[in-house]
């Protein structure tokens, strides 16, 4: 056996095309399909006779809900069946509302005065509509004061009551304590 041989892995094969996510023409098992789509007369047919009606038109019969019983399938073109798609999913997307987290670092012999200037930056937060997320920051020996940090976050939550409410009480996560406040009443 010799050790100088390159490993031979085969022929190279091209990139696999991604499948289509409905089944389309062909692809369909069901016998029997609803048919619904534009210049079709909606209702139930056999395969054959949907696809004979899809191919008049020259175009694509695409399964929509394939759970249904029978089956419902669309007269149309995939191609710009699957454009709609996406664009329709990009709009709800963008639709959907962000929430934004703004983190606050303490340490656990944070000063009265980064205190109260930390303070006023969440209370502006809060204001706004965001989350605040504060946490301590324990370094090296210093999370022999779990107990100063947590005081310290539990002040911080104390003086935040006004403008927002407590979503998740101090919790240590390796060197770090969290508390997550949420708005009370977000702006529009």
């Amino acid at each position: 056996m010799a050790l100088n041989k390159p490993f031979n892995r085969g022929p190279r094969l091209p990139f696999k095309k991604k499948e289509a996510e409905h089944n389309i023409n062909q692809f369909i098992k069901a016998p029997e399909v609803r048919l619904v789509g534009d210049n079709v007369e909606q209702g139930v047919f056999s395969l054959r006779d949907a696809l004979a009606i899809a191919q008049e038109q020259e175009l694509d019969l695409v399964e929509i809900s394939p759970n249904a019983v029978p089956p419902v399938c669309k007269v149309t073109d995939y191609n710009k069946f699957v454009y709609e798609q996406k664009k329709k999913l990009k709009e709800i997307k963008s639709n959907a509302k962000q929430t934004v987290i703004k983190e606050i670092r303490f340490g656990p012999n944070t000063d009265d005065h980064d205190f109260e200037f930390k303070l006023k930056h969440a209370q502006k937060f809060l204001e706004s509509g965001e989350k605040v997320r504060a946490y301590v920051h324990f370094k090296g020996r210093a999370i022999v004061y779990k107990e100063q940090g947590e005081i310290l976050l539990l002040r911080f939550a104390q003086a935040l009551e006004e403008v927002g409410k407590v979503e998740q009480l101090p919790k240590l996560e390796g060197k770090r304590m969290f508390l997550t406040v949420a708005p009370k009443a977000a702006k529009k």
